[in-house]
């Protein structure tokens, strides 16, 4: 017989598995929709309650106001729901972004909100509401330059001490950046007179420096120099001297003068009790209490809410710190400290004052409660300043999920014989069939 030849070819080894496919899309899929950290939805899901409750309150503190204005029951709630429409999908899109992203472009805001600030100051755009001119009018709306500023200086100063890491015990690369650029922004904001701005600027650099890691004694210098600067814009207008004087005097009875808003406001909350009178049936939002929907906000929450609903408040802003800081501590670059802490400071401390004043600890400054008070560029930049922190909580987790994956991995493909083994128990003596014992 002769010899057989095979016309089988052999199999071919380029071509994947059936299921590679599907292994790869599933993947791919996974990657996509892959969880975010904790840090990452305590710090979303706070600020979105805070948001939601926000819209509630304003439209139950503004709706006589917005009417009395022409604009309808709901006309300054639209305006701020619309805000708030823009503000959160943006915060989404932004926590996307790679952090490289803001290291790059993040000084454009800083330009942007100090050539907005000049021309509030130097053009007939600029605006003056309540002493101060910091305001500008475009398209139907008012814009607050300031704010701008605020986000600008937050990435601005994260990239500057990132870069000057090694070199932030001297004295001369700290001062020689931070002094004119931070130092100027603030400068042109003290020049519209908006003294509460001032102080949460102030509070914003000096928080970012300390997150950088920079000296105490190093900051004390400035600190002594800026806080002589806001006292001496505090008495420079005489609507501030006079509201600090009734505040240090011993007892502020002129109800219809300096003291209106401050005493209106103890007495809404002094009129909610432990439990409020109910949602939507303030009495100080009937013209009683100027800016019920803003600076003073956190008086009708206390006069409908009651105690409970106040402490609710800080509460949520108890959260929000907590999450800031567990980023900051998770951040590995000093960028990502920097940015996180100071966005806290901006936003811990416009709190702190703003519930201040209504509870009468300090005089009235015009700040409004954040992420809840009526105000389109203050809910959107801080919506922003927020995202740019969730884009660093979601580098962290992108970071420390591969090395915990390849972690399991690892320990999934070592062998169980590597595993180091128990000793063997010794054997027993077998007795022979003479019955004597007999040792092996």
């Amino acid at each position: 017989m002769g010899q057989l030849t095979s016309t089988m070819r052999p199999p071919r080894t380029d071509k994947a598995p059936i299921g590679s496919g599907v292994r790869t899309a599933r993947i791919s899929l996974g990657k996509a929709f892959e969880s975010e950290s904790s840090n990452y939805y305590l710090l979303l899901g706070t600020t979105l309650f805070l948001v939601v409750f926000g819209l509630v309150m304003v439209l139950s503190s503004s709706s006589v106001d917005s009417y009395t204005a022409q604009q309808g029951f709901f006309g300054i709630f639209w305006r701020q729901g619309l805000f708030a429409l823009i503000g959160i999908p943006l915060m989404l899109v932004i926590s996307r972004l790679p952090i490289t992203f803001w290291k790059r472009w993040g000084w454009i805001a800083l330009a942007g909100g100090v050539v907005l600030q000049l021309l509030v100051l130097y053009t007939p755009l600029g605006i003056e509401v309540g002493g101060n001119l910091n305001w500008m009018y475009v398209a139907g709306f008012n814009i607050q330059p300031s704010e701008i500023i605020k986000l600008g200086l937050v990435i601005w100063l994260g990239v500057i001490l990132a870069k000057k890491q090694r070199y932030l015990h001297l004295w001369g690369h700290l001062a020689i950046p931070i002094l004119p650029v931070a130092g100027g922004a603030v400068l042109l904001v003290m020049l519209g007179g908006d003294l509460g701005t001032v102080m949460i600027m102030a509070a914003l650099i000096f928080g970012a420096l300390f997150f950088a890691g920079v000296r105490l004694r190093m900051i004390l210098l400035p600190l002594l120099i800026g806080a002589s600067a806001i006292v001496a814009i505090a008495f420079s207008s005489a609507s501030r001297t006079a509201r600090i004087g009734s505040f240090l005097g011993s007892q502020c009875t002129d109800t219809t003068g300096e003291c209106w808003q401050t005493q209106h406001g103890m007495f809404a909350l002094a009129a909610g009790g432990i439990f409020g009178v109910g949602l939507g049936n303030s009495k100080a939002k009937w013209s009683w209490l100027p800016a019920a929907d803003n600076d003073f906000i956190f008086a009708i929450i206390g006069e409908e809410l009651g105690l409970i609903g106040a402490l609710v408040v800080i509460g949520l802003f108890v959260a929000l710190a907590i999450a800031f800081l567990r980023i900051v501590r998770a951040s590995n670059d000093l960028f990502s400290k920097v940015v996180s802490g100071s966005v806290m400071v901006w936003i811990m401390s416009q709190a702190f004052v703003n519930i201040a004043v209504v509870l009468g600890v300090i005089p009235v400054l015009g700040v409004p409660l954040p992420l809840i008070s009526s105000g389109g560029s203050a809910l959107l930049t801080t919506l922003i300043a927020i995202g740019v922190v969730l884009s660093i909580a979601r580098a962290q987790s992108s970071t420390t999920a591969p090395a915990l994956t390849d972690a399991l991995s690892t320990a999934a493909r070592t062998p169980a014989a590597s595993a180091p083994r128990a000793p063997r128990a010794p054997r027993a003596p077998r007795a022979s069939a003479t019955g004597r014992v007999r040792s092996r």
